[in-house]
């Protein structure tokens, strides 16, 4: 009898539930509603995926974004689950056609974007299938208090009355504030919800703020350190990130870019791209990133300070899905303030608009602390417990230094009081500094007393000090175009003696460390990486769809080099290890032999090749299966049609034979011309890597016919 121990084992390839997994499961299949708040990669889609299996009906979930959709129906199918969506992607007869296959009982699990809960002829048909759950993903879209509202989630509840029986509405969220989770249950109608909070502390997240006086030098400084690392850069206008994406261009550093102004098709290749690991940088507004389910993104930088901590943690949170280290870097400047209180005034109606600057005052606190930058998110999030000190953020790892500059203060004070509070930073830096420009003498400022009193400092301090002072609100930017400094009642008490300036910088301890990993081969790590893009590429789907980083690490830590020990790597499940694990564990085997690895004595296969090699692995079910539907005569397409596997899957269960002394014809996967070929190539080329040999023959030769030859060579 299944179990959701063994389904997460059998699907998923993990041997124990993360935190809160395994209560939010049980008090669903109890029948009861469920309301979970859990970090970005705590593995929320498990906790209905699983349930999903064993319920007798169909599982909706309701989905936000259609690329969201595509990678998670991708990702289940991968796994040996049968999944579909429902979108505007698909025509309508596409449409009316899954929902007619989920009804027959075809499919568990149906993602539905929300916008189709409002027409009634959709309605009409999911009214006819059996449904036993609702899970409805990024929840928080449906309460106006949280940070991206989408008022399509308004219908869900309205769906869920239409239906024949009342199923278990599971929500989950990664960040909702107490007010937002009070909305959630409310306008989803949960019926007496089991409530979860599995905390918002993600551990693998390292945070840091930087104040550097040029972003873009720093961020090029930044990716120089991290070359080969995916990530993410969010700016908050389409104008720099056009110019930012095509500075790192420019500079060695390929990225692509993303937000609402760009053509639909470019920005569909372009986050193609990022997701399939052809670029390793996104450039984007807010506009990218919800429903990206890319495990593998090492960092995300902020080279421009969100609207709110909410947006931030939101936003910062898509790095390191797979639990591996990431760092979250955010680049804070005074003009961030005044570009978004320009968004707030000019995009929000007046109800929304104090809300919003109050969340804006809480980001710029956060930016300026000398607190533990996670527990100020954490604290802000509910969570009064949080540890004052977590020695894994910029703050944390870094002593601070303090300088006094009460008196530069005043004198820029002054100064501002003295031009009567209507001129910007460059005005007022070059009267403090005595410039002789025809506007300062024609606005008779260089009969102020202020004026150049502060010579002895370049602009770019008086630029710098000024922008620390409208941060810790001693100043305050008004306007829109030409923004104007002004000076706050905090101001006046350091101009008259009774309040003290000190600016405070962080200085890195030595030592400190805000990132790693899994200690892992890197060289084999590559190697994995290459024979996993390939087999991407081949089953149409991203990377890290086939494995994540993080199990590729792992298996580099501990050189599986057969199935038995394969399936003890987290992350390998058994439809998977059907699928890919002979690919992975001949690499490795083959990796362990070239550098003189010792091989654990309990491993029941040798390494491919060695005169002592033990007994070749045991051909399972499922290849036998495969073998002898050969053996009745149908071709590998064939085969992969009558059993609903890949081609490429059919083409290892056979290799996998041959490699265990079954016969095999040639003629299934090669010609002679094409083996003379091949075999012509492997010596210019080496048998290492798969791509080379594949640039070196023409296109009409498969992967398949490559490692044939490869594999009928090692036999001889």
């Amino acid at each position: 009898m299944d179990t959701p121990q063994s389904l997460l084992k059998r699907y998923f390839g993990y041997d124990a539930f993360r935190p809160g997994q395994r209560e939010v499961i049980d008090h669903i299949l109890n029948g009861e509603d469920v309301l979970a708040v859990m970090p970005t990669g705590a593995g929320k889609s498990v906790c209905y995926q699983i349930p999903s299996l064993l319920f007798r009906g169909v599982t909706i979930v309701i989905s936000p974004l259609i690329s969201l959709m595509k990678d998670q129906v991708d990702a289940l199918s991968q796994a040996g689950i049968h999944a579909a969506y429902v979108n505007s992607s698909l025509s309508p007869d596409r449409q009316d056609a899954v929902l007619e296959n989920a009804e027959n009982g075809k499919y568990k699990i149906v993602y539905v974007a929300p916008e189709r809960l409002e027409t009634d002829a959709f309605r009409t048909l999911i009214g006819k299938l059996d449904v036993s759950m609702v899970a409805v993903d990024e929840a928080h879209c449906v309460s106006q208090w949280g940070h991206d509202f989408r008022p399509s989630y308004t219908k869900i509840a309205e769906m869920t009355a239409l239906l024949p029986s009342r199923p278990v509405v599971a929500a989950f969220t990664a960040t909702a504030t107490p007010h937002v989770r009070e909305d959630i249950t409310r306008l989803l109608k949960l019926r007496r919800p089991f409530a979860l909070t599995t905390g918002f502390n993600r551990e693998n997240l390292y945070f840091e703020v930087e104040k550097p006086r040029n972003k873009t030098d720093a961020l090029l400084e930044y990716l120089e350190k991290n070359q080969g690392k995916s990530g993410i850069v969010y700016a908050s206008t389409r104008k720099t990130v056009d110019s930012l994406c095509q500075r790192l261009n420019g500079s060695g550093h390929p990225a692509a870019r993303y937000h609402a102004g760009i053509p639909e098709a470019e920005r569909a290749k372009n986050q193609d791209d990022f997701i399939y690991d052809r670029v390793n940088v996104m450039v984007a507004t807010n506009a990218f990133g919800m429903g990206i389910d890319k495990s593998n993104i090492s960092f995300v930088v902020h080279y421009n300070m969100p609207q709110s901590i909410e947006s931030y943690y939101q936003e910062a949170g898509r790095a390191g899905r797979d639990g591996g280290k990431a760092e979250c870097i955010l680049y804070y400047s005074a003009s961030d303030i005044v570009t978004n209180k320009f968004l707030i005034e000019n995009g929000a109606n007046d109800s929304d608009k104090a809300v919003n600057f109050q969340k804006l005052n809480d980001m710029v606190d956060y930016c300026n602390t000398d607190k533990c930058l996670r527990s100020y998110i954490l604290k802000y999030f509910g969570e009064q417990n949080a540890k004052e000190r977590c020695e894994n953020c910029g703050n944390c790892n870094s002593r601070v230094e303090s300088t006094d500059i009460t008196v530069e203060s005043q004198k820029i004070m002054s100064c501002i009081a003295r031009m009567g509070e209507r001129f910007g930073t460059g005005m007022v830096a070059g009267v403090l500094r005595g410039g002789n420009t025809r506007k300062i003498r024609e606005m008779a400022f260089d009969r102020l007393s202020t004026f150049g009193i502060m010579k002895e400092y370049s602009a770019e301090t008086i630029r710098e000090i000024i922008s620390f002072l409208v941060a810790d609100r001693y100043l305050e930017l008004r306007g829109d175009q030409y923004p104007v400094l002004k000076l706050t009642p905090c101001a006046r008490d350091v101009l008259r003696g009774g309040k003290t300036v000190s600016i405070k910088r962080a200085i890195r301890k030595q030592g400190a460390n805000q990132s790693g990993a899994v200690p892992a081969d890197e060289k084999l790590f590559e190697i994995l990486r290459r024979i996993r893009s390939r087999l991407a590429q081949e089953e149409g789907v991203p990377p890290f769809v086939i494995f994540s980083d993080a199990t590729l690490r792992e298996m580099c830590a501990a050189y599986p080099i057969d199935r038995e020990s394969l399936l003890r790597i987290p992350g390998v499940g058994r439809v998977k290890l059907e699928k890919f694990g002979d690919l992975f564990t001949e690499a490795i085997r083959n990796y362990a032999e070239e550098n003189k690895i010792p091989i654990p004595q309990d491993i029941s296969v040798g390494i491919p090749g060695k005169k002592d090699r033990k007994a070749p692995e045991a051909v399972g079910d499922t290849k036998k299966e495969s073998y002898r539907l050969y053996q009745s005569g149908l071709g590998i397409d064939e085969i992969a049609k009558k059993r609903g596997l890949a081609p490429n899957t059919v083409e290892n269960h056979l290799l996998g034979c041959l490699r265990n002394g079954m016969p095999v014809d040639a003629g299934l996967f090669v010609t002679e011309e094409e083996e003379r070929l091949i075999a012509e190539a492997v010596k210019r080329c080496g048998r290492d890597r798969l791509k080379p040999i594949k640039e070196a023959l023409p296109e009409t030769i498969s992967y398949g016919a490559i490692r044939y030859v490869l594999c009928k060579s090692t036999r001889e």
